[in-house]
């Protein structure tokens, strides 16, 4: 394919797919990464501010630094759908540890607590689970994506300066069970709406089971229909062509949306999926 072909193949793709995130870089890193990589493959020269205009491409929901798992891109037109992305359903994998508590409620933060746990039984913490499935409030984590005039929380916190909580708000659970339990460990897979923090979750089982807890680490495993297994592309995979391919199995999982080939025919020389 000559170069030219190349470029003019990544600015036709539209859509969603699914990126792997590893623990360590921001989700916005992980997406700087993409679009280089993209970039440089279709040989398109841009200096670094104007890499954001000349290729479109936008994430369905922060995964903070210190976790791992699925992040939803949108590329092209599919950056308008990514709203619905945050809004949807995610699940993910979170290991707890017992008898410490953390600052940023991850093992990230300093330790500002230490509680016995001994006494904690496995059937303590399934009998506690139930208290938080289902349509409950959540007060979210001070260390997070959230803003205070137009400044994150987290950067706020990090500079020394004080930072009220946020008042509690009501979050979704669809489901919530224990996987293992070995004492100080924990581990739990959730399914959640939009805006929970797990990270909120694990400090507040600590609490109702009268000690405290951290979150030591999280996994994304599904947001949407996109899961960790099936649908992540790994770094290695990060080429025009690979996400050509994922695009077009990613789409056709979104209900309602027309498929890329009935695209084709509708509208010659265009492949974008309609999005509004």
């Amino acid at each position: 394919m000559a170069a030219g072909e190349v470029a003019e193949k990544l600015f036709s793709l539209s859509g969603l797919f699914a990126v792997y995130k590893p623990k360590g870089p921001t989700s916005a890193g992980v997406l700087n990464l993409l679009r280089e990589r993209l970039l440089a493959e279709a040989g398109v020269q841009t200096n670094e501010n104007k890499r954001n205009k000349v290729l479109k491409i936008g994430h369905g929901g922060t995964l903070d630094s210190a976790a791992a798992g699925v992040l939803v891109v949108g590329i092209g037109k599919g950056t308008k759908m990514l709203k619905t992305m945050l809004a949807g359903s995610k699940k993910y994998t979170a290991i707890g540890l017992l008898g410490k508590a953390t600052d940023t409620l991850d093992a990230t933060g300093k330790v500002t607590e230490e509680k016995p746990y001994d006494q904690i039984t496995k059937g303590d913490l399934e009998n506690v689970l139930q208290k938080f499935t289902g349509d409950i409030m959540q007060v979210p984590p001070l260390y997070s994506a959230l803003k205070k005039d137009g400044e994150r929380l987290s950067t706020l916190m990090k500079r020394g300066e004080a930072v009220e909580a946020k008042p509690a708000r009501p979050v979704k659970v669809y489901s919530l069970s224990l996987q293992q339990f070995q004492p100080p460990l924990f581990t739990l897979d959730v399914e959640c709406g939009g805006g929970f923090y797990v990270r909120s979750l694990v400090s507040d089982i600590g609490k109702e089971l009268s000690t405290c807890a951290t979150m030591q680490e999280l996994t994304r495993t599904k947001q949407g229909p996109f899961t960790l297994e099936e649908h992540a592309l790994y770094e290695d995979k990060w080429t025009i062509d690979e996400i050509a391919r994922s695009l077009e199995h990613c789409m056709s999982l979104l209900p309602g949306e027309p498929s890329h080939k009935k695209l084709k025919t509708e509208h010659p020389g265009e492949t974008a999926v309609s999005c509004e």
